[in-house]
């Protein structure tokens, strides 16, 4: 599978079943505690299971799709104006767009309890495949935020 991250952009290694970069980065930010077979673990076991669910999808297609999906296009930053803070709407950078996006994905399979992390993880991945989930509601509250204050657009830097 190509990847548009290339490993010398990045400096990971792909990972070894899908040969995928993006996936690395994932297994990195997934593991905890430096237990990185754990993680890798978890990340092949919810692409399995997102395999089951979709079969005529490739499951890293999916995860690929999912991210994309997540991805903030406009964030706001806090600016201090004159002694007031406004909150800027301002362009997000692709390398923050794919942090942020890992990081909600993330944040959203920790945040559910009661299964295991690979199925938490396979659910979130389908949510955000299809436009839903807690990901993806965190992505249109970010894109809400920035559009109520695009008043003060003229403050960004």
């Amino acid at each position: 599978m190509a990847d548009k991250f290339t490993a010398s952009a990045t400096q990971l290694k792909p990972d070894t079943r899908y040969h995928s970069v993006m996936a690395s980065k994932f297994i990195n930010c997934l593991m905890r505690d430096g237990k990185k077979s754990v993680a890798i673990g978890v990340f092949y076991d919810a692409l399995d299971h997102v395999k089951k669910k979709l079969p005529d999808q490739n499951p890293i297609d999916v995860f690929q799709q999912a991210l994309d999906n997540i991805r903030p296009s406009i964030e706001v930053r806090s600016r201090r104006v004159g002694g007031a803070n406004y909150q800027v709407p301002t362009p997000v950078s692709d390398k923050r767009q794919r942090t942020l996006a890992i990081r909600w994905l993330l944040a959203a399979c920790r945040g559910k309890k009661g299964k295991p992390m690979h199925l938490k993880l396979a659910e979130e991945l389908l949510q955000a495949y299809k436009r839903e989930g807690v990901a993806m509601t965190q992505r249109e509250n970010v894109h809400r935020m920035a559009d109520a204050n695009k008043a003060f657009a003229h403050f960004a830097w």
